[in-house]
């Protein structure tokens, strides 16, 4: 079985302001990349994150924008957790979408897969998936109570 995961949550604002908390680099700098997103997700564009707890600029290739609904990217994975694609790519999948709730609320799922089945495929996903967790708990915290919990948090 090859590792991936799914991980889930409520925001208690509108779709729209959700999936713009993710496309907009200036927003995903306020409670995400703690040290920066350049470029706007838009599919066939390659944007740069920036991390504190892991500094380098990590370039982000985006393969799929459905305008309120779906994300698809597509980063370079930690040495020996993924084999090469037919391009000689060492890359993983992530997915992210948003579901506008009746309530008024954000279901967002995030799914990343790719990884290889070896020892270093594991321990990157599960690197990742707590990765994507704390970013889906900074996200709501931000969109709804004006909170950055990352900041601090790794510096």
């Amino acid at each position: 079985m090859q590792p991936e995961f799914t991980i889930s949550g409520r925001i208690a604002r509108p779709v729209e302001e959700v999936f713009e908390a993710v496309v907009d680099p200036d927003r995903l700098s306020q409670y995400f990349t703690t040290g920066g997103a350049r470029g706007r997700l838009q599919p066939g564009t390659v944007v740069t994150w920036d991390f504190h707890d892991f500094p380098g600029a990590f370039p982000v290739h985006v393969t799929e924008v459905e305008q309120d609904r779906r994300i698809v990217l597509r980063w370079d994975a930690a040495d020996g957790s993924v084999e090469p694609d037919a391009q000689g790519e060492r890359r993983t999948t992530v997915v992210m979408d948003f579901e506008p709730l009746e309530d008024g609320r954000t279901l967002v799922r995030i799914s990343e897969h790719g990884w290889s089945q070896t020892d270093a495929g594991l321990k990157a996903s599960y690197g990742n998936c707590e990765g994507w967790t704390g970013m889906l708990c900074a996200m709501k915290a931000w969109l709804e109570h004006g909170i950055n919990l990352r900041q601090g948090y790794y510096r």
